[in-house]
């Protein structure tokens, strides 16, 4: 994540919300989601709740079509969605192609 310079003296509330984000988050999130396959959940299964389908941003998109910072908010939550699937899948299969090794 790019660190922003504080020019503002009274930072907006979305600046100040772009300012806390953490970017180790998505691993977390990820880490997480894998510990429950470790346990024996099935990968597709955590990969339907992880992922968010387009069709339901496309839905959101539509319904809040006047109101941008929703739909920047909804494009942020997607991407986030989207990196911890990706995370995730790594994770898979990593463990996967060290199950075959060992």
């Amino acid at each position: 994540m790019i660190a922003r310079v504080q020019t503002d003296r009274n930072p907006s509330p979305s600046n100040m919300l772009l300012d806390d984000i953490d970017p180790m988050a998505p691993q977390r999130e990820a880490a997480l989601f894998y510990g429950l396959f470790l346990r024996g959940h099935s990968a597709d299964c955590l990969r339907r709740d992880i992922d968010v389908p387009r069709k339901l941003l496309d839905k959101l998109m539509k319904r809040h079509r006047n109101e941008l910072a929703v739909q920047a908010r909804l494009q942020r939550a997607y991407q986030y969605r989207k990196q911890v699937l990706a995370i995730f899948d790594e994770l898979v299969i990593r463990e996967r192609i060290k199950e075959r090794v060992h």
